[in-house]
């Protein structure tokens, strides 16, 4: 059993496996997220706090929480988009060293990064975007109105991603864990990547939107797509999110 590669991941990354990590050799840790960069455009979104949707008890937003995969032609507001961009990795208090955010993480480490593939969301022009949540804003990486066809074709032709309003692409920087905890950090990204995609189901029955989380897509593909290595980082999952029909 011990050759399956899944077996020996699990196997390998036991605690009692798990040598000194960076952080317990003194060194300096990793930026908490990536860098502003020279981007085309800069958007800038509204305060979460004054943000105002329909309430919805706990009981029934986890009720009705459903995978759905068809989306009317509804685009979604910036507001709406921020709301579920401050659910899924908003900050909620920033320590210097650390951010306590939306979600939890491994030691508060928060190694994801939020990429959206924009199809109808007024006023954004499609294209990729990424989420800068210590700024809370928007970055603006490619103009690309033929891109969800190509992210379409590299998700094995799931044809909800070009009938989504937007789809979100969490990557993932391993050292930022790693930093921390060493190999076994590699376990704690796909634990973040399930409590972030979680809350992007429940928040958007807030806005009146259906979530289809996406794990099948052909990795060097979907990385080269939005312009990462796939080693320093790589893309971990994705989920559509569109208006529900009718």
């Amino acid at each position: 059993m011990t050759e399956h590669i899944g077996c020996k991941f699990m196997m390998e990354t036991q605690l009692k496996k798990i040598s000194l990590s960076d952080q317990m050799k003194g060194i300096e840790q990793p930026p908490q997220t990536k860098g502003m960069g020279g981007k085309e455009q800069t958007v800038f979104l509204p305060d979460p706090e004054d943000l105002e949707f329909k309430d919805k008890s706990l009981f029934a937003t986890i009720r009705d929480r459903r995978s759905l995969r068809k989306y009317s032609d509804e685009p979604l507001t910036l507001p709406e988009l921020t709301f579920l961009l401050w659910t899924t990795q908003g900050v909620v208090r920033d320590m210097g060293r650390a951010t306590l955010r939306t979600v939890p993480s491994a030691g508060a480490r928060h190694a994801l990064e939020t990429y959206l593939l924009v199809n109808r969301v007024d006023p954004l022009a499609p294209g990729l975007y990424r989420y800068h949540p210590l700024e809370h804003i928007l970055l603006q990486e490619k103009k690309d109105d033929q891109l969800a066809e190509t992210m379409t074709q590299a998700c094995l032709g799931q044809k909800m991603i070009s009938n989504s309003a937007v789809t979100f692409i969490w990557t993932a920087i391993p050292y930022r864990m790693n930093w921390r905890y060493g190999e076994r950090g590699y376990r704690y990204l796909h634990l973040d990547a399930g409590h972030v995609c979680q809350n992007l189901y429940l928040a958007a029955e807030a806005v009146g939107c259906g979530v289809c989380a996406i794990g099948a897509y052909d990795d060097e593909e979907v990385n080269r797509l939005i312009g990462v290595d796939g080693i320093e980082e790589l893309v971990i999952y994705m989920a559509t999110v569109g208006k529900k029909e009718g």
